[in-house]
């Protein structure tokens, strides 16, 4: 296994060491393994996609405007 290390805010380090029972190298390997699963979905979905990147801001936006509306409602 390689060795990575990573920077983090001192205040981050302040409230991580406020759960000492937590293995942080597993919540970050974790973090990196979700991270990567989304981006090769969306890799993939993209190269599937016929879909132009006018039709996907278009789309985004109407999914905003009905999301705002529903947590508006709520």
């Amino acid at each position: 296994m390689t060795t990575m290390t990573l920077a983090v805010p001192s205040e981050l380090k302040d409230k991580m060491e406020k759960f000492p029972e937590l293995n942080w190298s597993e919540v970050a390997r974790q973090a990196f393994i979700q991270r990567i699963r989304d981006l090769e979905f969306l890799k993939k979905f993209k190269s599937d996609s016929n879909l132009t990147e006018e039709d996907t801001l278009r789309l985004g936006r109407e999914l905003n405007k009905n999301l705002a509306k529903r947590y508006k409602k709520a």
